[in-house]
């Protein structure tokens, strides 16, 4: 019958090998930063798609409002009017303001777009300028 020994040849007996206590905690400190820096940025990531994703939903409203104005083929009135513009689950408020400029033949028209939630915080602003025929 074979017999292994029980230490390695060329090692004292008695000398265990391994990683110590303090190898491990520092690995354990090293890995936790390494994961809390990922969390940190998967969670700036998902804000900045929620940013983006209101920023195009309140652009797509905003057109929309445009759009709305070119096909009426009227001259608008000079002045502000607010109203609600959702967009899928997104509550927005679009503000149309017309401004008349120096030539009486045409009008600028602005469309601001507020989250309803943050009625201060204005997503996007798009101007057309509107031609009398």
């Amino acid at each position: 019958m074979i017999s292994f020994p029980l230490h390695r040849p060329g090692r004292p007996r008695g000398l265990q090998s391994g990683f110590t206590l303090l190898e491990v905690l520092v690995a354990l400190v090293i890995v936790g930063t390494a994961l809390g820096a990922s969390l940190r940025a998967v969670g700036s990531l998902t804000q900045n798609s929620d940013g983006l994703r209101s920023a195009m939903m309140a652009t797509w409203s905003a057109e929309n409002h445009l759009v709305r104005l070119r096909l009426a083929k009227t001259f608008p009135q000079t002045g502000k009017r607010t109203e609600d513009c959702p967009q899928g689950d997104l509550k927005l408020i679009c503000e149309e303001e017309v401004v008349a400029t120096p030539n009486p033949r045409i009008r600028q028209v602005r469309v601001n777009v507020y989250d309803a939630q943050y009625p201060a915080r204005r997503i996007v602003r798009l101007v057309l300028l509107s031609f009398n025929d």
